[in-house]
């Protein structure tokens, strides 16, 4: 039989001990045993630079380039100016 569960989501240090130090205190009475699920930043991460770059040399979109598809101009839709 399973037991309901209930997500909380927080975040924490893994310090130098490695041990969890969580940034805000839970409200949960304890001592109780919980399931954790700790999720890294992977460090091969690319930023989103590197990203458009590696977008804009790959071969899929290279259908892109061909005449056909610029089928837009300056003169189409209206100007969007990010007010944010």
């Amino acid at each position: 039989m399973q037991t309901a569960t209930k997500a909380i989501e927080t975040t924490g240090t893994i310090d130098a001990q490695q041990h969890l130090v969580l940034d805000e205190t839970l409200s949960i009475t304890g001592p109780t045993r919980v399931r954790v699920i700790i999720l890294v930043p992977e460090e091969s991460d690319i930023n989103e630079t590197e990203w458009l770059q590696a977008a804009a040399a790959n071969p899929a979109f290279y259908f892109l380039k061909d005449i056909e598809e610029d089928i837009y101009t300056l003169s189409d839709g209206r100007p969007f100016y990010d007010e944010g």
